[in-house]
């Protein structure tokens, strides 16, 4: 088996690691935290392992996972670099869905093989994600060495591999960001235009849940453009304009947010089957364009 050494070997690095030693897929090596503490807790999750706390105390090994923060990313590449024990070949990767490969570079100076590898899963409980992570998407992008490599070891962990491109990693991970963090942001703006109507809080919340709900399984199981419903995919613009004037006059951040989405909303309904005519979607349009 080839060698693995974990920095930063946090929930996410504890998983890998765990599946990674149980599946036989790598010999997990040395653990680097900051903390003998936290590197004695890795090791005994996992099941193997050597837990150190500086760099200079990591043995050689075939491969490295990067499990650090966003922030500490660059610094341990240049720190694993600097202490010479990557060898030509090594495999070294990071699991930032924001970060492109690229912020490890120096590590290819000492010739190794990076790439990045995103699992778009949540991690809160790291006995729950080791039974779930089969069937997990993970992103990946790098070289083409450590991309045939990890993508061959993540497969036999039963997860799904898909291609990033690292151009637009960034936006890639907003992607991320606007379906969970700004979706819950959303339902807050709804909770709260119930509420102005009157609506108790929980009250609203379970009028909300068989809508949320039903749209979501619309979503995935039509498209996008075939689960959308209400007054812009009939092209109703007496409506659309009653609305609109009406949430001006309460809020006008939230006015905002309603003429944005109302304007990716009519470009869905422009690609409806059963599309309204044409010149009501024309009027939605200057009317969601007007004064914004």
């Amino acid at each position: 088996m080839k060698r693995v050494n974990i920095i930063g070997c946090g929930k996410v690095g504890m998983v890998l690691g765990r599946l990674f030693h149980e599946k036989e897929i790598f010999e997990i090596g040395d653990i680097l935290n900051s903390t003998p503490e936290s590197g004695a807790r890795a090791a005994a999750l996992i099941g193997a392992g050597r837990p150190v706390t500086d760099f200079a105390q990591l043995s050689p090994a075939d491969l490295c996972l990067i499990a650090a923060s966003d922030d500490a990313i660059a610094g341990c590449a240049v720190r694993l670099a600097a202490c010479r024990v990557v060898q030509p070949g090594t495999v070294v990767w990071h699991l930032s869905g924001a970060l492109n490969a690229d912020v490890l570079a120096p590590l290819r100076g000492a010739g190794a093989e990076v790439a990045s590898v995103h699992p778009v899963r949540s991690f809160a409980d790291v006995e729950r994600s080791v039974r779930e992570f089969p069937g997990t998407w993970c992103g990946i992008e790098g070289d083409e060495a450590a991309v045939a490599v990890l993508s061959a070891a993540l497969t036999s962990l039963g997860a799904k591999i898909f291609a990033v491109d690292p151009a637009f990693k960034s936006i890639y991970h907003a992607g991320a960001v606007f379906v969970c963090n700004y979706l819950t942001a959303l339902l807050e703006v709804g909770l709260r235009s119930y509420e102005k109507a009157g609506l108790p809080r929980q009250t609203a919340l379970q009028v909300m849940e068989p809508l949320v709900r039903g749209t979501l399984d619309n979503v995935f199981s039509f498209g996008a453009a075939q689960a959308l419903t209400g007054p812009i995919a009939r092209g109703d613009v007496a409506l659309v304009a009653r609305q609109l004037a009406a949430v001006e006059s309460w809020d006008s951040e939230v006015a905002l947010i309603y003429r944005s989405l109302g304007r990716v909303a009519l470009e869905l309904a422009r690609q409806r089957r059963e599309a309204a005519p044409s010149p009501s979607l024309d009027a939605l349009q200057k009317l969601l364009v007007e004064n914004s």
